[in-house]
């Protein structure tokens, strides 16, 4: 079975005519006709019923035409995947990752990637949770790394990383900071500092209320480092999550936060599209799953 038959059946069936077909391909119309009927004779039944100049698709034509789609276009990724990899031409991935993360593990992994894969051009953008989701379904960018808010989506990939325990960060000198806990219901009184993006607000302000249960006043920052230099400066808490290998600053202070007698836990995954699943964009989600896995 040659793929170039069943590129022909497929625009056939797009154009909704021979003629049309033959045309966009380039050949004659009955070379495109031949074609689409030796790849019937291959199969072994009929892909459509012929009615002079029109057709109809049968059962089994619709059904291999739907599933023909998804197979050819990965195919054809594959094949100019491994022609860009052989030739060794230049690659690009676009990468996205949470802004209020408080974690090193994209670094690390981004680190390593660079120095297997010099010659690939990397763009990285840190955004919220519905901007990297924004971004990850506009094509905008390959893969990001964000916390799970959603149901899983069947047309993305959606590799689990990791399941953090939250915390809040305080000045080390504050009187929380001696707490071996504290939860969202003690921390009603104190504003909690939220990063977050210009429009993003109201979004991450419901979330952390409705979902997650705090009580406080809000104030927002726009990078993890103005929001730590607001807690400094004893303007709030600041909630965070991630593997941390030491406290910022040395002044701030990293107390679990629970909801009751539960400590808080976030889900973080890597998420990209199935029909975008090249060979570097796996790459970089096996180095960032590797590097969870070691912390």
């Amino acid at each position: 079975m040659l793929l170039r038959q069943i590129q022909y059946f497929q625009k056939v069936v797009e154009c909704k005519s021979f003629t049309e077909a033959a045309e966009a391909c380039h050949i004659s119309q009955s070379a495109i006709s031949q074609q689409v009927k030796a790849l019937e004779d291959e199969l072994g039944f009929a892909l459509m019923v012929r009615k002079n100049r029109t057709f109809e698709l049968t059962p089994a034509g619709s059904y291999f035409y739907d599933k023909s789609r998804g197979i050819i276009a990965q195919l054809e990724k594959l094949c100019a995947e491994s022609r860009r990899i052989g030739l060794n031409e230049r690659a690009e991935i676009k990468l996205g990752y949470l802004k209020n993360y408080g974690g090193h593990e994209f670094a690390k992994a981004l680190s390593l990637f660079a120095g297997k894969y010099p010659k690939v051009a990397v763009s990285i953008v840190a955004g919220t949770h519905e901007e990297l989701y924004e971004l990850l379904v506009g094509g905008k960018v390959d893969l990001v790394l964000s916390d799970q808010r959603r149901a899983f989506s069947s047309l993305y990939n959606n590799l689990v990383l990791t399941e953090q325990k939250a915390y809040v960060e305080v000045p080390s000198t504050s009187s929380l900071a001696s707490m071996p806990r504290v939860t969202v219901e003690e921390l009603g009184d104190q504003t909690c500092m939220l990063v977050t993006s210009i429009g993003q607000e109201d979004i991450d302000k419901q979330f952390y209320r409705d979902i997650l249960g705090f009580q406080s006043a809000f104030s927002v920052a726009y990078s993890l480092e103005e929001a730590r230099m607001n807690v400094l400066a004893g303007k709030g808490y600041l909630p965070i999550e991630g593997n941390f290998d030491e406290e910022p600053y040395g002044i701030l202070t990293r107390i679990p936060l629970y909801r009751g007698d539960e400590q808080i836990k976030r889900r973080y995954c890597a998420y990209w599209a199935i029909d975008n699943s090249g060979y570097y964009i796996e790459e970089f989600a096996d180095m960032l799953q590797g590097v969870f896995q070691q912390t």
